[in-house]
């Protein structure tokens, strides 16, 4: 862990009454990266204070309710793009299924099965720099039939988009985009040299200039400081994303990173709060590495964040439903497939 800066401890100092930051910022006070940073570095014996705060702001914007999604990785490895994090990557030497985009029945049938499994969206997901025109055609054919036959919301991850794609993609239905920041801009760098941190952020303005939703969101653990991941959490802000998916980092064997250290639950529980409370109104989902890295404290992380996958991620695998759903219950919560939010005063 990096040992807290001068400004950080003087955050931690000025801001251990975490009840009454959560009033603040429910009363309209947008957080500094002072206070980020003091939560992010608060002492473990303060954990459960900090989760109450977030609870509090995320109650006050999403009640009790859960939002499910459902990933299908469409398209697997194959990718040119040397994302030091990524089991898909041309960097990557691990052993993973590789395929081109899967066909019409196969994609319909994982739309099936998200609906079976209580998911409101499904997420398509395509392993590339960006999309061919087939695949921008493929999925423009197919959001119709799977809003049509099944009702979810469809988000697409197809890389890097051009405005006239995004376009293309609202018009096909698709409810929103997910495009990752994965760090801050400082540090980005250290972790892609194919394409740069502002591809992405061109990505999400082209995304919301064509009228979908932004879902972009990132990877903890990756040998980032604490003021990189408080950064990302400020430019998500900046950008006024809708849906977060925070996640943390999985070290596959046959990627650049694979050695790194594992993470500890009680600092992603911090994440996950300081994410909250900086993005008070967005949707916040724990998303791959959960079930690895917060480990029996996952429940807790429902204190902040109001959004899970059920099922796998894209190369590696997650708990199974049953067991998400019986977690969803006992911490007292509902899931919906609204994503209107259940405001509660």
């Amino acid at each position: 862990m990096i040992q807290p800066s001068p400004v950080a401890l003087r955050a931690v100092e000025l801001s251990t009454d975490w009840a009454e930051l959560a009033r603040q910022v429910l009363a309209g006070y947008q957080l500094t990266e002072e206070d980020a940073l003091g939560m992010l570095q608060a002492p473990d014996d303060q954990l459960l204070e900090i989760m109450a705060a977030a609870y509090k702001v995320r109650h006050r914007h999403w009640g009790n309710t859960v939002q499910l999604y459902f990933l299908m990785n469409a398209k697997s490895g194959l990718c040119p793009e040397d994302c030091s994090y990524c089991s898909q990557s041309k960097v990557s030497e691990a052993e993973i299924p590789k395929y081109n985009l899967l066909s019409r029945e196969k994609l319909m049938a994982g739309a099936k099965m998200a609906a079976e499994r209580k998911s409101g969206t499904y997420c398509i997901v395509i392993s590339a720099r960006g999309p061919s025109e087939r695949e921008i055609r493929a999925v423009e054919t197919i959001v119709p039939e799977i809003k049509q036959q099944y009702g979810l919301n469809v988000c697409a991850c197809l890389g890097l988009l051009t405005p006239e794609q995004a376009q293309r993609l609202a018009a096909a239905g698709v409810d929103k985009v997910n495009h990752n920041l994965n760090t801050s801009r400082e540090y980005y760098p250290e972790v892609c040299t194919t394409h740069t941190y502002q591809d992405r952020v061109d990505t999400l303005n082209a995304v919301r200039s064509a009228g979908l939703k932004l879902c972009s969101g990132g990877i903890i653990g990756m040998g980032e400081k604490d003021v990189d991941v408080v950064r990302m959490a400020f430019e998500l802000r900046e950008l006024g994303v809708e849906s977060i998916p925070l996640n943390f980092l999985n070290a596959i064997d046959g990627t650049p990173l694979e050695k790194n250290a594992r993470l500890n639950p009680r600092y992603c529980l911090k994440a996950l709060a300081m994410f909250r409370l900086v993005n008070p109104a967005s949707e916040l989902r724990i998303a791959g590495g959960r079930e690895l890295h917060l480990g029996s404290l996952q429940a807790l992380g429902l204190y902040a964040a109001n959004s899970v996958f059920v099922g796998d991620y894209l190369t590696t695998s997650g708990q199974a439903p049953s067991a998400d759903y019986k977690m969803i219950e006992e911490m007292g919560f509902v899931v919906t497939k609204t994503e209107d939010g259940g405001s509660c005063g």
